[in-house]
């Protein structure tokens, strides 16, 4: 048996009587249960190893010398040794009894595999099934990094210290991502080592992308700079594996700390090899989950920037107020992006703070009253119009200011341009810590440009308007004349927002005596060429009435001029209302007109209520052969006539129904008798305004009435 076993890797013990002294065994018991200083022939093996009482064996020992029987113990656990010198360890045994010739127990005979290493291996696999399984889940890096190092501490049978360094982005730094069993100073002093050539163990193997095996670090010259360190943490020898990714790029590095100077086996390297690989794959996804989440973030917050610039533009072109405009500007930025804010434009030569926010009155005050120096060098709102550039400081702005009070401790100031012109600056103030980063300086940059190009449409639609009314004023009657013992009264209103010229048009002038000349016209189409044509035919109409003798003749010199403007001032049709009245003794007033194409006149008397005026008339500008008809009115005292354009009967209400003539002359009829010129057009334009409702008039109205005045009451 001796021969048999005595270069075998199993374990064999010849033990004899009760005690179990020890006669013979092979090395690799010895080896087994500590080395020779542990083993004696002729000694009992629980006075050898006492660690075996506790554990069972003995008594298995015991079994088989008093039954004779057999034993078989599969993957037996056994702590071998005491204290720091224990080990766990693993066997399959066989305790088979000795037998002398006349079949007598007189000992027993131990034969066994260690299946330590099986056993080990098994358990890591186990762990490293569970450590995938936790990367398939997504569990935190630190988590699986953590759980992996611990295993392999745990189930490795020689004591190591694992720890694992993850790379930066660019590779040249190594950052700590977990060792549980290293002391906390020596995680921290090596937290953020470069990776390079004779940087220790892990900066070195980063460095090289290779394996970089320390067996003794006391002498090694890799560890020169950190030797101290390693003394105090206990260590003394470190194999570092690089963790590269699938492409090659460096992740981190994997390490095994001993402490003793130790020379790795290849189980030892093949399981440095497994676990990196392992601690690729979770760092690789981690970092593929981080970067999904920072792209969904981005996404998020692009998205949510989109929706702040589709909300500020539209509450910046809600209104057409410039200055309101510019105000809505400063409420968007504050607090959304700074907690001050403050435009200010330049208005002849000087600088004028338009807008100001700030999360409390008295700090809006206080923004409100500074007002910067258009010209002054240290004034940074000075600086930026000059330049046309933003400009952004963690510190109080240049010049003076109520910035101690404020607390500001940084500012953004950015120009408002139109077309490359520096009109106006933003300026955004920081209080606390907080600060501009780029993406606030984009922000606040396109907010400033939407908000100077809605300020300027602003500007250039009140403009816009402005040039209107004056133009249209400029056609109809600056005031209404006084006439002897007849009232006038007129009413415009222009479709839309009123940007356009209107074609419609009236005029009331004297002729010769106590005779006057009275129109209501409307011109097709509107603008610039409506406004020419309109000029045309009023300045025609009041350079020939006093030369003509009625107004059918007036009517075709008008047709005439139509007909003979320039195609540039152009083409389109008119239809007029052109008449003459003069005060009768009777207090009435006499009226003859014709009517070219346009809305029935009504007459208002005090019995009928209101009837129109039939009188056929063609459209002017159209040809030379006219087909007038002249019509004779005699308006008794406060009788009414109500010259009208078709803005007024064609106004339309929320179904599409038009309010129609028909309705116009049941307005007036069920209306108590009107008084004055003005009662006539007050009841008209409520009525349509009532009907229509709130929206926009798709056409411009014009009413002119002319009323004989009632008889004075006593």
């Amino acid at each position: 048996m001796r021969d048999l076993f005595g270069q075998s890797t199993a374990v064999f013990a010849s033990l004899a009587g009760p005690a179990h002294r020890v006669e013979a065994a092979n090395p690799a018991f010895v080896a087994a249960i500590g080395g020779e200083e542990r083993i004696r022939v002729g000694l009992p093996l629980g006075q050898l190893m006492p660690e075996l009482a506790g554990q069972g064996f003995l008594a298995h020992l015991d079994r088989v010398y008093r039954t004779g029987e057999r034993h078989v113990g599969r993957n037996a656990r056994v702590v071998l040794g005491v204290g720091a010198e224990a080990r766990e360890a693993f066997f399959d045994f066989t305790y088979e009894p000795r037998l002398d010739a006349g079949g007598n127990v007189i000992g027993v005979r131990v034969i066994g595999v260690e299946t330590t290493q099986l056993i080990q291996a098994q358990r890591l696999t186990v762990e490293h099934r569970a450590l995938v399984e936790q990367i398939a889940r997504q569990a935190p890096l630190d988590q699986v990094l953590e759980g992996m190092a611990r295993a392999i501490e745990e189930l490795t049978p020689e004591e190591v210290l694992v720890s694992v360094l993850l790379a930066d982005a660019d590779g040249r730094h190594l950052r700590h991502g977990a060792a549980p069993s290293l002391p906390d100073f020596y995680n921290r002093a090596i937290d953020g080592i470069a990776t390079g050539e004779g940087v220790g163990s892990c900066g070195t193997a980063a460095h090289r992308r290779a394996p970089v095996v320390v067996t003794d670090i006391a002498t090694h010259p890799f560890w020169d700079d950190f030797r101290d360190l390693a003394g105090r943490a206990r260590l003394a020898a470190c194999w570092s594996t690089p963790i590269l990714a699938r492409d090659g790029s460096l992740l981190g590095t994997f390490a095994m700390y001993h402490r003793t100077p130790r020379v790795p086996q290849d189980a030892d390297l093949a399981l440095a090899r497994v676990f990196a690989d392992t601690a690729a794959l979770a760092v690789e996804r981690h970092r593929a989950e981080e970067a999904r989440r920072a792209a969904e973030a981005r996404e998020k917050a692009a998205r949510a920037d989109l929706a702040f610039l589709l909300e500020a533009s539209t509450l910046l072109t809600a209104g057409l107020d410039h200055t309101q405009t510019l105000q809505r500007l400063a409420g968007l930025c504050a607090p959304k992006l700074a907690p001050l804010c403050a435009v200010d434009v330049v208005e002849a030569g000087r600088v004028r703070r338009i807008a100001t926010a700030a999360p409390t009155e008295g700090e809006d005050a206080l923004l409100a009253a500074h007002i910067p120096v258009y010209d002054a060098d240290d004034d940074a709102v000075a600086r930026v119009l000059a330049s046309g550039l933003s400009e952004v400081a963690r510190r109080t702005p240049t010049g003076a200011g109520p910035w101690q009070d404020l607390k500001v401790t940084g500012y953004l100031c950015v120009p408002l341009l139109d077309r490359g012109r520096t009109f106006g600056t933003l300026t955004l103030l920081t209080t606390g810590e907080h600060t501009f980063d780029g993406h606030t300086v984009a922000l606040a940059e396109e907010l400033a440009r939407r908000g100077a190009s809605a300020a300027l449409n602003a500007r250039q639609y009140a403009q816009r308007v402005t040039l209107a009314r004056d133009l249209q004023a400029g056609l109809l009657l600056p005031e209404v004349p006084a006439l002897r013992g007849v009232q006038v009264a007129t009413h415009y209103h222009p479709a839309g927002e009123g940007l356009d010229i209107g074609g419609d048009f009236y005029d009331v002038f004297p002729l010769a005596g106590e005779a006057w000349a009275f129109m209501l016209g409307d011109v097709c189409g509107r603008g610039a060429t409506a406004a020419t044509t309109t000029a045309l035919v009023r300045h025609t109409a009041r350079a020939v009435a006093p030369l003509l003798p009625g107004p059918g003749s007036v009517v075709q010199a008008i047709n005439k001029a139509l007909l003979d403007r320039p195609h540039s001032h152009g083409t389109g049709f008119v239809t007029l209302v052109y008449g003459h009245l003069e005060p009768t003794a009777d207090g009435g007033v006499d009226l003859t007109f014709v009517r070219a194409g346009h809305t029935l006149p009504l007459h208002m008397d005090t019995r009928q209520g209101a009837r129109p005026v039939v009188g056929e008339g063609s459209l002017l500008g159209i040809g030379t052969d006219l087909h007038l008809e002249v019509s004779h009115l005699h308006l008794r005292p406060a009788e009414s006539l109500l010259l009208y354009t078709d803005g007024i009967t064609e106004a339309r209400d929320r179904t599409g129904e038009q309010f129609g003539e028909d309705r116009l002359v049941r307005t007036l009829t069920a209306s108590r008798p009107a008084t004055t010129a003005q009662e006539v057009i007050d009841t008209v334009t409520e009525a349509v305004r009532a009907f229509s409702g709130p929206h926009e008039r798709d056409d411009d109205q014009a009413a002119l009435v002319l009323m004989a005045a009632p008889p004075p009451r006593r």
